[in-house]
């Protein structure tokens, strides 16, 4: 471990530049934007400063309300309901997000613009290792960003923020924070959080923990599918009403001090979470997780007359992960793991303002046990990129370029063999052009090629993983997986109607999954998966509207969330009665024999209503899934379902103390809904009906 620190710290020797000589002409950005219309907010995930309306590819920034109206106990449930945004939905315990039916290594989960450094990424039923409940806001990035955050982000990135480190003074003479309890009753559900944030002078200072408890779900009928039910022999069980093994318990907490200077800020932060789950595929395994995380992000703003800012961000992540047979710990996952950044963002040069940064990541991860199916692997990934931007209105020219190397070695083992050692070259680029005829319009097209690497899973795994019930053999032979993408997109800011509409065409080469081989493993019985590389082709679109009712949107700013949060009104119009239609539609399939993919989604079609008046709210949710017949060789069609969602706040001040009192209503038709992208859709659905009540007080 001390030679792991020792490496990564090399890295660290810039920060002090931070803690600079003050300068009074350099004064912090505004990093507390108003969040609203699309043109106010930041989007922070593509380090140049752009807004949703300027953003080339499509992206959803949750706050607020809406992330109190969306939050579920794991990220991929809080997001699954958004635009693109489906989940692996591993039972209650463990779920990631799905972007544009790619998933695992394809969709980079971020913390604070950092690696979450966990191993959710390798396996469905590794959770995040990080908790909605710390959440302040959470961004989505559908399609390729492989230029500012490597070759897996092919599906999309997901950036998870929260407020340990502070980027500006703390004003006020009070302390400032946060409490919030939550009941719900289709799982028992039993939440606290809270945090804590005051300052003196240029210090910042920041608390912050959470608790969250759930029984085994209920749910609508039986756990297994009727399909799966056909083919189970004879006196196999078959749960009703109640979800076995899927009670989970997760806990953490945080704490972040940070000096802010006018010429910059430099803040450390360290945090930790531990939960346990049952992992819904096997009646008597359960999860423990445990991480512990450090990180150090830093900032000197206008550096040079030329350099609008100068950043870094490291992040070291200490990460256990036990799979228990009943009481009896068995295979246990390590992973030891450092993530380093530095950009530098410059002002117009030769017309061009743009980004060039460098970013590493080194992992060791370790899988143990006598069941284990991973030898030891040393990972490291080095990249330099580019990113520049031309404006000359109504178009604007955004492209860049990314390198990326990444090493593989494992170590001896009697179960594996000798060591092996892969290396790969990846490479990116891009280029995107945006034009805006009129104010409040914008059309983008996107042309991209990225390449990569096969993960160390997919390169070297070999033998049964219980958590998942599946046995899986990986290929050292594997190349690196190569795609071409196009994406179009139309966007409207302000009016009677606001939204966009995008669409998208990937071509893969040596597109790397884990396909069903039809064979059983011998010994577990386990269902064997072969990783193994196909050319595919994936095409969709999305589809986001607003009907604001009461009155049109200027396209300026006011309180809100995202895309479909309120955006500011005329003085005439002080409530809002907004119509949301939402749709989203995958089509993937192996190029050479037109077979579909594996747990690709279905069709989707979302209608909402939400009015707000004072301090008062309401919304009710509609979403339709269709049938999903497209299905892989091995795997069985999954029906559609309609669930139904409501929900009820009060929002009211006393003194400094603003308070939220909420009540959610979810599946309130009681519907047996499965997810297609899970592996476990056909024995885990979705929880039936149930009451969420909660407080949210801020002060």
């Amino acid at each position: 471990m001390n030679s792991f620190l020792f490496r990564a710290a090399g890295l660290s020797v810039a920060a002090p530049m931070v803690l600079g000589a003050q300068s009074d002409a350099a004064a912090g950005p505004d990093f507390e934007k108003p969040i609203g219309a699309l043109d106010a907010i930041v989007v922070t995930a593509n380090r140049s400063g752009q807004t949703l309306f300027e953003q080339v590819q499509p992206a959803t920034v949750l706050t607020g309300r809406d992330l109190l109206k969306r939050m579920a106990p794991t990220l991929g449930e809080t997001l699954n309901r958004e635009p693109g945004v489906s989940s692996t939905y591993f039972g209650p315990g463990a779920s990631r997000p799905v972007v544009r039916g790619l998933g695992d290594d394809r969709v980079r989960i971020l913390q604070n613009g950092t690696s979450v450094l966990d191993v959710s990424n390798v396996s469905p039923d590794h959770a995040v290792a990080l908790d909605p409940l710390s959440m302040q806001a959470v961004e989505v990035v559908r399609g390729p960003a492989t230029l500012l955050y490597g070759p897996n982000t092919m599906g999309g990135v997901v950036n998870v923020m929260d407020d340990r480190i502070a980027k500006e003074r703390f004003e006020g003479p009070w302390p400032s924070g946060r409490l919030g309890l939550m009941g719900g009753s289709a799982d028992e559900l039993f939440s606290q959080s809270g945090a804590l944030t005051w300052g003196t002078g240029p210090w910042v200072f920041h608390l912050d923990g959470f608790n969250r408890e759930t029984e085994d779900i209920e749910i609508p009928g039986f756990a297994r599918s009727e399909r799966l039910r056909l083919t189970d022999p004879a006196g196999t069980p078959q749960p009703y009403g109640t979800l076995p093994n899927s009670a989970t318990h997760s806990k953490g907490a945080g704490v972040g001090i940070s000096y802010v200077g006018d010429a910059g800020y430099l803040g450390i932060s360290y945090s930790g979470m531990d939960s346990t789950y049952g992992t819904v595929a096997e009646p008597d395994v359960t999860i423990g997780l445990r991480q512990r995380r450090y990180e150090m992000r830093g900032a000197w703003w206008e550096p040079t007359s030329w350099a609008k800012e100068l950043s870094f961000s490291l992040g070291y992540s200490d990460y256990e992960h036990t799979e228990f047979e009943g009481v009896e710990p068995g295979t246990q996952f390590l992973i030891e793991g450092f993530n380093g950044r530095v950009e530098m963002l410059h002002h117009a040069l030769a017309g061009m303002e743009g980004a060039v940064g460098y970013e590493t990541q080194m992992n060791e991860f370790s899988a143990l046990g006598s069941e284990a199916f991973l030898p030891t692997v040393d990972n490291e990934t080095h990249s330099v990129f580019f990113f520049e931007e031309m404006d000359f209105h109504p178009f604007r020219l955004q492209f860049g370029a990314r390198y990326d190397h990444q090493s593989n070695e494992t170590e001896t083992n009697p179960l594996f063999g000798p060591g092996l050692s892969r290396d790969f070259d990846a490479f990116s680029g891009s280029v995107a052009l945006v034009y805006e005829p009129v104010e409040n319009y914008a059309a983008t097209v996107a042309i991209g090629y990225a390449q990569r690497p096969p993960t160390y899973v997919e390169l070297f795994a070999d033998g049964p993983h219980v958590a998942t019930g599946s046995y899986e053999i990986g290929d050292t032979r594997l190349g690196t997986e190569d795609v071409l993408s196009l994406d179009v997109s139309l966007k409207k800011n302000a009016g009677w109607v606001t939204g966009g509409v995008s669409g998208y065409y990937y071509r893969f080469s040596d597109y790397i999954g884990a396909l069903p081989t039809g064979a059983f493993d011998p010994v577990d019985g386990f269902p064997i998966y072969a990783y193994r590389a196909v050319d595919a082709d994936f095409y969709g679109g999305e589809i986001e509207t607003v009907f604001h009712l009461l009155g049109p949107a200027t396209g300026n700013s006011a309180e809100g969330a995202d895309a479909k949060a309120p955006l500011e009104r005329v003085a005439a119009f002080d409530s809002q009665l907004d119509l949301s239609l939402k749709a989203d539609y995958v089509h993937a399939e192996n190029r050479s024999t037109h077979e579909p993919l594996p747990r690709i989604p279905p069709f989707r079609f979302t209608a909402g209503l939400d009015y707000t008046h004072g301090g008062w709210g309401a919304n009710v949710e509609c979403q339709y899934a269709a049938d999903q017949n497209r299905t892989a060789s091995f795997e069985l069609p999954t029906d559609g379902y309609v669930l139904v969602n409501a929900g009820l706040d009060y929002t009211f001040t006393t003194g400094q103390v603003e308070t939220t009192v909420f009540l959610k209503g979810t599946n309130l038709t009681q519907e047996e809904a499965r997810i297609s992208t899970s592996f476990l859709k056909d024995s885990a659905p979705l929880a039936g009906r149930g009451v969420v009540v909660g407080v949210s007080t801020r002060f």
